[in-house]
């Protein structure tokens, strides 16, 4: 059973832009691994090719492109550096992608697709390229994922709490099978089940069934219906709760 247990465990792709290292993120990761064996792979890039960004009348511009260069490579090195230490120190095993280029949507699919959760950082990624989150990358990366990915805020500390959207529909039990897979070791935290309309009725769709579902698997659970946009108010409602996942 020994060596059962030593073979099951989690890969993790670990997502970061060379200049901003996660360490929510991290700190998210060694959480996780209190309570099973994960492999994590990082997949470190630079957001911008530099000489898209250089006028083409400016083309001799070898030398300080080269160091340009040759300064994101030092950054990205750093941050692989501080991601070895990470997770030696915490006796997780771990791998780094060969790949330091510019972003690669291609490479992202094909690694998201042989891993079990994307995590990347809530305010760090990639962020010098816009002034707000989610910028272009992270909503690339979430849109052509194919398996979870978690965005983990930098003060992570602990999860105390579990909030689901839930409106019936197939993506949303997705979600929450996906999450009852990932995450078994937080199913006996409090968890909301929350289906967000604005209308007059009450009703949640397929109230009984869910619930079905639910009592299968987490051990304290509470179901609402929520009257207002969800667009507008959901990330405030969400603010409310200390620690929620």
């Amino acid at each position: 059973s020994d060596l059962l247990i030593t073979k099951l465990m989690k890969k993790i792709l670990l997502l970061c832009d060379g200049e901003n290292f996660p360490s929510g993120a991290i700190r998210f990761i060694k959480n996780m691994r209190e309570n099973e064996a994960l492999n994590v792979k990082g997949l470190f890039f630079n957001p911008v090719d530099i000489l898209e960004m250089i006028p083409v009348s400016f083309i001799p511009i070898s030398e300080p492109y080269v160091r340009l260069k040759e300064q994101e490579k030092e950054l990205v090195h750093k941050s692989q550096h501080k991601f070895i230490e990470a997770f030696e120190s915490a006796g997780i095993k771990y791998d780094i992608h060969p790949h330091t280029g510019e972003w690669s949507r291609e490479l992202f699919v094909k690694e998201s697709r042989f891993a079990d959760l994307v995590v990347i950082s809530e305010e760090l990624f990639c962020l010098n390229q816009v002034e707000a989150q989610p910028n272009y990358f992270m909503t690339e990366a979430l849109h052509v994922s194919e398996c979870p990915v978690v965005v983990v805020p930098e003060n992570f500390k602990c999860i105390e709490h579990l909030a689901f959207a839930y409106d019936a529909g197939k993506e949303s039990m997705h979600a929450i099978k996906q999450f009852v897979y990932l995450f078994p070791a937080l199913l006996d935290l409090p968890a909301d089940f929350v289906h967000i309309k604005k209308e007059v009725t009450g009703e949640i769709p397929e109230r009984s069934l869910l619930g079905e579902y639910t009592f299968s698997h987490f051990e304290s659970q509470y179901t609402s219906k929520l009257h207002f946009d969800p667009k507008k108010f959901l990330t405030s409602w969400l603010g409310n709760k200390k620690n929620v996942f």
